[in-house]
């Protein structure tokens, strides 16, 4: 085979759309294409022999410069998303990659970046998270959006809703969607957790009290069944209320009526209810507990919101969403996670679900500086629990570097087997693309396995 000359390399270098520049041992730029005047503005006259930081003004070249993490390593970086600065001072997203620069010796000459304007994409990639969201929700999930389409419904009728999940399934998230669709959404929006107050004082916040019944205050009180009225009632963790306080909620439902603590007199009940377990009703209907009659009331439209673990898909677009939401508090600009850290974030179970990944995320948004979110920014509980890893197997990550591309190997290979080495559902999966993955496996030695009666790839 042919190799180009250096005249035919360098017309190739020049007709490519991505910015391509050349740096010695240094980081002096020493070639600068056609396509890097057009993205960064500056010309090639005025980049030659010049620092790169001088010239791309990148929001990590004073502290993670990825031409001085390759010049010290050795190792390439692949897609890094970063800002850089144009000359008119306009901030460019842009996708980089770099590798050591050596002569026919093998030895170390300089380094050189390749990058590419993201613009398009990045705003694709908003458009695409606009898509899966709905009000507050983030999915795409099959599961998520079917459950979407029964609260599209039922929130237009005053039917009670009874939502199941584990905690940190945001249902507080869900009953503010179910209120904001439904015919009450100009009322008020009350919320209780019924688990974290006494049974006296939550009867008295839910039901209120009369003149002389609370010899403290000596005054009436309205409690948030008439605080909530033209509007909807969510009580959260129902299943924690005693038996006498769900008979008065029976009542509630059934009636449309309540009696305030110390008075003879009913009130009418002008409120939607939404409730919510951690739990599954129907496995705790004994007198003792739950009862039957209640579950009848409020179950009548029952959805379960599955678990983070259950819908691993939707970990990038909430990851994308949460830092959106977050750097425009902090003012720093984090453009994503890195190829190396959403592996790991993928790979862990989430038994906090997504308030869990939103805590996680918010945590890494203090530490990292600025560009991607790496490994080091994760926090270090998070590598020792032990469902770190797919299906919920025992594992505690050990804390070596070299240790850490082992388990991005395991995990990936895993994931391969699991999709029968189909590289485009296995890249799915992961949340990257499959040009991303195909450089991680090439990366990691992880090979295709050979059919044995064709003696040909999968």
């Amino acid at each position: 085979m042919k190799h180009p000359s250096a005249e035919e390399a360098l017309i190739i270098l020049e007709s490519v759309a991505d910015g391509v520049f050349t740096v010695d041992v240094n980081r002096v730029i020493t070639y600068f294409n056609r396509a890097a005047e057009q993205i960064t503005g500056v010309k090639e006259s005025e980049a030659i022999g010049r620092y790169c930081w001088e010239v791309f003004k990148a929001d990590i070249c004073d502290q993670r410069c990825p031409l001085q993490q390759t010049l010290e390593s050795g190792h390439s970086l692949i897609d890094n998303e970063v800002f850089i600065t144009s000359c008119e001072d306009k901030r460019v997203p842009v996708s980089i990659t770099t590798a050591l620069l050596k002569d026919g010796r093998n030895r170390v000459l300089g380094a050189v970046e390749t990058f590419r304007d993201i613009s398009e994409v990045r705003q694709l990639r908003r458009e695409l998270a606009d898509s899966y969201k709905f009000s507050e929700i983030i999915s795409k999930n099959d599961t998520m959006l079917r459950l979407i389409e029964v609260l599209e419904s039922a929130a237009q009728t005053d039917i009670p809703i009874l939502m199941e999940g584990e905690k940190g399934t945001e249902k507080a998230l869900f009953a503010k969607t179910v209120h904001a669709m439904g015919l009450r959404k100009y009322g008020p929006l009350i919320t209780t957790c019924c688990r974290t107050l006494p049974e006296a004082l939550l009867e008295t916040e839910l039901f209120g009290y009369t003149d002389g019944s609370n010899k403290k205050t000596g005054h009436d009180k309205p409690g948030r069944v008439a605080l909530a009225a033209g509007g909807t009632l969510f009580l959260n963790d129902v299943d924690a209320m005693s038996p006498k306080l769900q008979e008065r909620l029976v009542m509630v439902l059934r009636d449309k009526v309540f009696e305030p603590l110390g008075s003879k007199r009913l009130e009418p009940a002008d409120v939607r209810i939404v409730a919510a377990s951690c739990g599954r009703l129907s496995d705790m209907l004994t007198p003792e507990r739950f009862r039957k009659d209640l579950h009848e009331l409020i179950g009548s439209v029952t959805i379960r919101i599955p678990p983070l673990r259950e819908r691993k898909e939707d970990i990038p677009l909430l990851i994308d969403y949460l830092i959106t939401k977050y750097t425009n508090l902090n003012g720093k600009t984090i453009t994503g996670v890195s190829p190396e850290a959403l592996p790991l974030l993928m790979a862990y179970n989430y038994p906090g679900n997504t308030r869990e990944l939103e805590h996680i995320i918010e945590y890494a948004l203090v530490i990292c500086p600025e560009g991607q979110i790496q490994i080091a920014h994760l926090p270090e509980n998070f590598f020792k629990k032990p469902n770190h890893r797919p299906q919920a197997q025992p594992y505690e990550l050990p804390p070596a570097a070299d240790s850490l591309m082992t388990v991005e190997r395991s995990f990936i290979y895993k994931t391969l087997v699991k999709n029968a080495w189909n590289r485009k559902a296995t890249a799915e999966e992961m949340g990257i693309h499959p040009t991303t993955l195909w450089r991680k496996m090439k990366r990691l030695d992880l090979k295709m396995p050979v059919n044995p009666r064709r003696g040909k790839r999968n």
